[in-house]
């Protein structure tokens, strides 16, 4: 037990030290790139560098490194170096995705979903395309259990289906509405540090040793790089942060057998999506700055994403709209991890 815990303890110590460094190492490098996103939420708008989710992926690669590298040399294994190995290679293809997106900056605003924006991006009916990259090792490598439990009817078995069709949707719907929702400091990895926080502590106690050992890797390196993106940001996480926390996540649900917790504490995501649905996806979170540093939604009454709902209610500032929802994601996990204490999940 001691050294199954260490194993665990010691890749997460290194992941949280790489992010950490990576981090400030990604912010001084991408600004003289040029490779940077504007902060609207301010009295003036600011250019920060961007696509700071490279340093996360990074840190949780080289945790999964540092385990396999102690696997070969140092102790006997109880993980799958393969299948480690996969969830890295699935990491770095869907992180590089979101980087591709993140570069490309334009000198002039051009038209961005709803708004006019210097990043360009990608077209949207590439982003789905290309984050199916993310899926390709998982599916190479057969994995998860093929069987689904449902709550009230037990175990469902559905064969090739699983890695076949099961996992490449879960990669790109869960890349892509994880991005769906941001635009606010410390909202992106607030939100996913509270998501793999809870499935940490449902591995521990429920899941299983890989699903404990990803989501404590993921949920360290998103810590590490929290400080840097919250309230007078430093660093925007871009696209490379959400597709690589998707992807992430993705694994563990599928490696750590935690679909149905995965699915409840994707939740306020699943809104956003049928939320941004409504408009085709051509929608900005932000609201209209005022004068107090507050927000208004920016269409009326018309709601098209859970931040609008946030500044429909109350007059908040952007402090106040990403603790409501990070609040709202805990929710949901608390909501999951006590269906499973109870029984019924």
């Amino acid at each position: 037990m001691y050294n199954t815990y260490l194993t665990i303890i010691v890749p997460s110590i290194i992941a949280f030290v790489v992010t950490l460094f990576g981090t400030r190492f990604v912010i001084s490098y991408f600004s003289g790139a040029g490779v940077i996103a504007e902060d609207r939420n301010k009295e003036k708008t600011l250019r920060l560098p961007s696509s700071g989710g490279i340093a996360v992926a990074m840190g949780i690669i080289v945790g999964i490194l540092t385990y396999t590298f102690g696997g070969s040399f140092i102790f006997n294994p109880s993980l799958s170096i393969s299948n480690l190995l996969a969830i890295a290679l699935s990491i770095i293809l869907i992180a590089f995705v979101g980087l591709i997106d993140d570069i490309n900056v334009r000198e002039k605003r051009v038209n961005s979903t709803d708004i006019k924006d210097i990043r360009k991006g990608l077209d949207q009916w590439q982003k789905p395309l290309l984050t199916l990259l993310g899926a390709l090792p998982l599916m190479a490598i057969n994995a998860g259990i093929h069987h689904l439990y449902l709550p009230f009817i037990g175990l469902i078995y559905i064969g090739m289906l699983y890695p076949l069709i099961v996992i490449p949707l879960a990669v790109v719907f869960v890349s892509n509405s994880v991005n769906l929702l941001g635009g606010f400091d410390g909202l992106q990895p607030g939100m996913t540090a509270v998501a793999s926080l809870g499935i940490l502590i449902y591995s521990l106690f429920y899941g299983n040793y890989i699903g404990t050992f990803v989501s404590a890797l993921l949920f360290v390196s998103i810590i590490a790089f929290l400080p840097f993106n919250t309230f007078r940001s430093r660093i925007i996480p871009g696209d490379s942060f959400t597709y690589a926390v998707g992807g992430t996540l993705v694994a563990i649900m599928v490696m750590g057998n935690a679909e149905i917790f995965g699915l409840i504490i994707f939740i306020p995501w699943i809104i956003e999506f049928f939320l941004h649905m409504r408009r085709k996806f051509k929608v900005t979170d932000l609201g209209i700055r005022q004068r107090d540093g507050t927000f208004k939604p920016p269409y009326g009454n018309k709601i098209y994403s859970l931040t609008h709902f946030v500044m429909s209610k109350k007059r908040m500032n952007e402090k106040d709209i990403t603790y409501c929802l990070v609040a709202f994601e805990a929710v949901f996990v608390i909501i999951g991890l006590l269906l499973k204490v109870f029984g019924i999940l």
